[in-house]
């Protein structure tokens, strides 16, 4: 009986689509995509979110140009950097997010110029990515990424949330898919894989 429990229960949290696309929202149905102009620059000005850095440096990253969620100005992510970065890649729908994303904004309040800290929206829809940020009250420097393809070409998993630690030469350090619940246990992580004390 309990095997049949544990099967059923794999079978219900088990990714779906063939594409490798999150699954449905957990937070009822997504809503669409396609949003117009006004209805984006009325949840930027919301949000209210910090510019984009011009790139983090990520080899695997090369020719990969996404917009920045707050300004829509576009991101290198390949163009080089002096310094190391975290990148965490999160969906507007996904439950641990909204618990991971004010520890990652408090991470990068701290970092200054030590780290770079970038968030990564991997869903189609940047209005929910940016309400979501606009009801958390979370000011962290966000690309959208609709085709959610930022963790495939750095070789996470497309479970989120999932953070990736670059070194400063744009090479992986680390990929951790699990939620972090507070900055102290983030800012170990990056001290123990990066060496930097935050």
């Amino acid at each position: 009986m309990c095997a049949v429990v544990v099967v059923a229960l794999a079978v219900a949290i088990w990714p779906r689509g063939g594409d490798g696309a999150p699954t449905s929202p957990t937070r009822g149905a997504a809503p669409s995509a396609d949003v117009s102009p006004g209805r984006l620059a009325e949840a930027r000005e919301r949000a209210a979110q910090p510019a984009c850095p011009a790139g983090v440096g990520a080899v695997q990253l090369k020719g990969l140009s996404l917009s920045c969620l707050g300004d829509g100005a576009p991101v290198d992510l390949a163009a080089p950097t002096a310094r190391p970065t975290l990148i965490n890649v999160w969906a507007w729908w996904c439950g641990p997010c909204r618990v991971e994303l004010p520890a990652l904004a408090e991470i990068a309040a701290r970092a200054g110029d030590r780290l770079t800290v970038l968030g990564v929206h991997a869903d189609p829809n940047p209005v929910a990515g940016l309400d979501l940020l606009a009801e958390l009250k979370v000011k962290l420097p966000t690309v959208q990424d609709p085709q959610a393809v930022v963790a495939a070409l750095l070789g996470a998993p497309r479970a989120y949330p999932v953070t990736v630690l670059l070194r400063s030469d744009g090479t992986v350090a680390g990929v951790h898919a699990q939620p972090f619940t507070s900055a102290d246990d983030v800012a170990a992580l990056v001290r123990t894989e990066l060496g930097v004390s935050l």
